[in-house]
């Protein structure tokens, strides 16, 4: 597992939100195991496997939070978008990204979203939009934790910004006799600790006690959630429709009309792990 912490003036700069009020808004929340999309006006419209057909077999594009087929999700994205969005506009797309190593994803997702013809495709952490979705109150720290299907990320966020986060290469997919629910649970405890001894301020201890935020297909399972409650003594805090949250949290982002934080077009913030 690795980490990386943010200061306050690392975080990725403002820039205008180049609108169009007649332009098509998509937001897209691509996982290991579901895509997730939604347009302006139609809401979501879909939530189907991450899956492309190149020749005889399936193969899968995207793997734990990476993206290791970029012209196989870019075949996907246009097999699935590619007749849904309105003719002769150019859209404009928030992509939802994994915290740790989110640059090289970032990059690999612009160059798969080029298919759709964007107008300018902007990218958003997985933990802000959740929280986004949920109405969260970003002035105050907040835990994040989302569980996938193939990946599980722990984020603090201060003023909606990373400022720390953890991973684990497990989720609801992995589970099964041999590795049951309790592994979950398990692993976010220990990289929940391992915050807790590293932070030196008490923004990890504020916002753990205020209860972290809950979503991914995780929050759906009540053993898992139990389990966390058990081991992590604070209260979770579900979020709605947990499983499509990172989508409806990046739908968000396409209605602000002045700025938004976007690391499209400008130099990523540095990275420091522990």
């Amino acid at each position: 597992m690795t980490a990386v912490r943010r200061s306050r003036a690392a975080r990725a700069p403002h820039r205008p939100w180049p609108m169009c009020r007649h332009c098509t808004g998509v937001a897209l929340d691509m996982g290991s195991a579901r895509t997730r999309a939604w347009v302006a006006g139609r809401g979501v419209i879909l939530d189907v496997p991450t899956v492309t057909f190149p020749g005889a077999g399936a193969v899968y594009p995207i793997q734990r939070g990476s993206i290791v087929d970029t012209a196989g999700t870019a075949r996907m994205l246009d097999r699935l978008l590619g007749h849904r969005l309105p003719r002769f506009t150019r859209p404009l797309v928030v992509v939802t990204a994994p915290v740790l190593d989110g640059y090289a994803y970032r990059n690999e997702a612009r160059t798969a979203v080029e298919v759709l013809r964007p107008r300018s495709v902007l990218t958003v952490p997985s933990a802000r939009a959740v929280a986004l979705a949920a109405g969260a109150d970003l002035t105050r720290p907040l835990l994040v934790i989302d569980i996938g299907a193939h990946l599980t990320e722990l984020v603090l966020l201060v003023d909606g910004a990373v400022f720390d986060a953890r991973r684990t290469a497990l989720g609801t997919g992995d589970l099964d006799e041999s590795t049951p629910a309790a592994r979950i649970g398990e692993a976010v405890a220990d990289m929940t600790t391992s915050m807790l001894r590293q932070d030196r301020t008490s923004l990890t201890v504020d916002a753990l006690g205020r209860g972290p935020l809950l979503a991914g297909g995780g929050a759906l399972r009540p053993e898992i959630t139990c389990d966390l409650t058990r081991r992590l003594h604070a209260p979770l805090r579900a979020v709605p429709a947990p499983h499509t949250a990172a989508v409806r949290g990046a739908a968000k982002l396409l209605g602000v009309a002045h700025v938004h934080p976007s690391t499209a077009g400008t130099d990523p913030p540095e990275e420091h792990p522990h």
